[in-house]
C-alpha cells in the first residue's frame, strides 16, 4: 500500500506532462513584411506562454492576401485592407476579425543627413520636385507601401513628373538598401521598415491628405488545423501586453 501511494503521485505528475505536450499546436501564420519585426519579437513571449510553437511566412501586402484567397493552408492570416476579398473567399472566419495594427508610409533619408519638411502636402511635393532620386518597393509585385505611394504621387499630381527619378525596389529593405548606399536622396516605405535598417533614419509619416495609413487585421482560418490554438494566437498578438512593441516598430496597436 505504502508503495501504491509513493507511486501514484508520480503517476499524477507524468500525466500532467503528457496533457501539456498533446496540447500544444503548431500554428502557422502569414503576414505582411511591414508588420514582420513586431510579430517576430512577440512570437517567443507567446510559445512560452502557451506551449504552442508559431511558424510564420511574410511577404508582400498584395502577395498575402493572395494567397490567403486562394486558400493556401495558414491558421491565421493576417492582412490589410480592403476586406472584403478575403472575407468574399471564404477562407477566414468572419467573426474572428481582429484589429492588430496601423501602419503609415514613412520618409527616411541617409544616417545623419539633414531631414527635411514633410509637414504638409506642399512642402513634400516640392522635396520631391527637387530630389535626384527616390526609391520605394515594387506595387506590381504586390509591396502595400509601393502601392500607398503611387497613389501619393496621384494625389500630388507629379507622378509623371517623378517617373525619371523614381527608383524601384524589391521590398522595403530594398529601398532602404539603395538610399543607404547613396544611389538615392530619399527612400519611402512603412515606418516599420524604415527603423530595422542600418544607415538610414525616419524623418516621418507622409502627411495624412496624401496618404491614407494601411490597417492590418488577423483572422483565424476556415481550416485552421486547431482554432482555439489560432484564436490564442490573435487574442496575444491585439493585446495590452504586445501594445509597446507595435509602438517601438513604428506602429500604433489595433485595440
Amino acid at each position: 500500500m505504502k508503495t501504491l501511494t509513493l507511486f501514484l503521485p508520480a503517476l499524477l505528475i507524468v500525466s500532467i506532462g503528457w496533457i501539456g505536450v498533446a496540447s500544444a499546436a503548431e500554428v502557422t501564420l502569414i503576414a505582411p513584411g511591414g508588420i514582420r519585426t513586431a510579430i517576430q519579437q512577440m512570437i517567443p513571449g507567446f510559445e512560452k506562454t502557451t506551449g504552442h510553437k508559431v511558424t510564420a511566412t511574410f511577404g508582400s501586402g498584395g502577395g498575402t492576401k493572395d494567397r490567403v484567397i486562394k486558400g493556401e493552408p495558414f491558421d491565421v492570416p493576417v492582412v490589410q485592407l480592403p476586406l472584403e476579398p478575403v472575407l468574399g473567399s471564404g477562407q477566414v472566419v468572419a467573426a474572428s476579425e481582429t484589429p492588430l495594427a496601423t501602419v503609415w508610409v514613412g520618409v527616411a533619408v541617409r544616417a545623419g543627413a539633414p531631414k527635411p519638411d514633410i509637414s504638409s502636402a506642399d512642402a513634400v511635393k516640392r522635396l520631391l520636385l527637387q530630389t535626384r532620386a527616390i526609391a520605394y518597393p515594387n506595387a506590381a509585385s504586390g509591396a502595400a507601401a509601393g502601392a500607398s505611394f503611387n497613389e501619393t504621387l496621384d494625389k500630388l499630381g507629379i507622378a509623371e513628373a517623378m517617373k525619371p527619378k523614381i527608383k524601384i525596389a524589391q521590398g522595403g529593405r530594398g529601398a532602404m538598401a539603395l538610399l543607404a548606399k547613396g544611389e538615392v536622396d530619399i527612400g519611402l516605405t512603412f515606418i516599420s521598415e524604415i527603423i530595422t535598417e542600418p544607415g538610414v533614419e525616419v524623418v516621418g509619416p507622409l502627411p495624412r491628405d496624401i496618404s491614407t495609413p494601411t490597417v492590418l487585421v488577423g483572422y483565424v482560418s476556415t481550416y485552421a488545423k486547431d482554432p482555439a490554438a489560432a484564436r490564442a494566437l490573435l487574442r496575444y498578438l491585439s493585446s495590452e501586453e504586445v501594445a509597446a512593441i507595435y509602438r517601438q516598430n513604428g506602429m500604433a496597436p489595433g485595440r
